[in-house]
């Protein structure tokens, strides 16, 4: 395999020269080296070009403040400058420790909560130069099955994936789930996936730390408890290194597929999200699975891991809040009842009496940003009546609350609620021209 052959994902490129001129080195050593280990790369982390970088990176995601408070603002107001020259003396010397990382709850449509860890920005900069260092090795060793939390690929690249093999005839579908994934992953097998690459020390220390960093939550202790499993969601390495993790998982299922091995089937991942796609479901797949999930000290959800015949009308099965069906020669794309229902929320949480009450074209231009992020993420739908009967919902919202703010007619519609609406600039998610398949 030729050196000049082999490119680097356009995606995965930093923004300054000398930066992307060693993320194509190692990436071209990485594919053509499959078994090398990489010894060298500690002093490249604190580099001044790749601080910066990181820094901008993780000031664009506009994160919160970790438990130590400091937010972006503040360091800037003392001059970041000065700020990544320390942080990079730091790193230098060895006498960078990171700090505990900050865990909050977030609401999942079930009613339960995902737990996500915030660390502090000063250790999401070191994650993120050490993340641009690592990338592009473990790039040119991911499958072309996973899609999640990788340059140049999105869930909709994962959703298109599965349509794929769908229109092939694989209909049979095991749509698997992993039980608390991101807390429940073993740190020594994070490690020794890390190490099949890595020979670094100083690498394998940071990441150690990064994973055995205490968990504050509130109300508990201010120095937090120990963390003995699993690597916090919400942290920039962690995306990485569970790929790094599940990619044994990829390489050992597709190293067995094929007609003329033990089973044909297709496998479409994004992060821990995934499917497994055949022309039937038999012990041979399902056994397959188990044992690359056991093998890894991981376990898969019972209740929430299941078989599906992907064919016939309505939703047969969803992933990536897509509900997929197969009938009349076709796939069929739609928005999941679970996608519909978490915008329904969103449209009672943002359409709210009190916000009402101080001006429609503040509500409605919130509203906006969220219905239109909603339509580009669902445009691979291939029907239109989840969005029909969602703008049937928001035109009710309106009006019923409205009618509420006053026991006469509303004044926030006299015009009446379309015509209202309408001119103020709602927008319509069956609008303009029809979805193509």
């Amino acid at each position: 395999m030729k050196g000049e052959s082999i490119r680097l994902p356009a995606l995965l490129r930093i923004e300054n020269e000398k930066g992307y001129d060693l993320q194509r080195k190692l990436y071209r050593k990485a594919k053509q080296e499959p078994e090398f280990r990489f010894y060298s790369l500690y002093d490249k982390v604190y580099r001044g070009d790749i601080l910066e970088t990181a820094y901008n990176r993780c000031r664009s995601n506009r994160g919160k403040p970790g438990v130590d408070g400091v937010t972006f603002e503040n360091i800037e107001a003392q001059g970041m400058s000065e700020w990544l020259a320390r942080l990079g003396e730091d790193l230098r010397n060895k006498d960078y420790r990171p700090e505990a990382v900050r865990r909050v709850s977030i609401p999942k449509g079930d009613g339960s909560t995902r737990p996500l860890g915030i660390p502090t920005i000063r250790d999401r900069v070191v994650q993120m130069a050490v993340l641009i260092v690592l990338e592009p090795i473990f790039e040119a060793d991911f499958e072309d099955c996973s899609y999640g939390f990788r340059p140049g690929r999105s869930a909709q690249d994962a959703v298109s994936a599965v349509k794929e093999h769908m229109n092939q005839g694989f209909l049979a579908v095991y749509d698997a789930d992993f039980r608390k994934f991101f807390d429940s992953i073993p740190h020594e097998i994070i490690m020794e996936t890390v190490r099949r690459r890595i020979a670094d020390s100083e690498i394998l220390s940071l990441i150690r730390q990064w994973l055995k960093a205490p968990i504050v939550e509130k109300g508990g202790p201010r120095q937090g408890k120990k963390n003995h499993q699993g690597t916090p969601q919400g942290g920039v390495i962690s995306p990485l290194l569970a790929n790094v993790v599940l990619n044994e998982l990829d390489r050992s299922w597709n190293e067995e597929r094929g007609p003329r091995r033990r089973y044909n089937a297709r496998l479409v991942r994004y992060a821990d999200d995934l499917v497994i796609l055949a022309r039937y479901i038999g012990e041979p797949v399902r056994d397959k699975l188990l044992e690359c999930v056991s093998r890894l000290d991981l376990k898969l959800n019972e209740e929430k891991t299941r078989i599906v015949d992907g064919k016939g009308w309505g939703e047969k099965f969803s992933f990536l809040g897509y509900g997929f069906s197969y009938n009349a020669g076709r796939v069929w794309l739609r928005p999941s009842k679970n996608a519909v229902k978490k915008m329904q929320e969103k449209v009672r949480r943002i359409v709210a009496r009190e916000k009402l009450k101080s001006g429609l074209e503040e509500v409605i231009s919130e509203l906006n940003v969220v219905l239109k992020g909603w339509k580009a993420y669902f445009s691979l739908s291939t029907r239109q009546k989840e969005f029909r009967d969602l703008d049937f919902f928001i035109t009710g919202r309106f009006y019923r609350l409205g009618k509420k703010l006053s026991q006469r007619k509303s004044k926030l519609f006299k015009r009446g609620v379309y015509a209202t609406l309408k001119s103020k600039g709602l927008y319509s998610l069956s609008g303009g021209s029809p979805v193509k398949a």
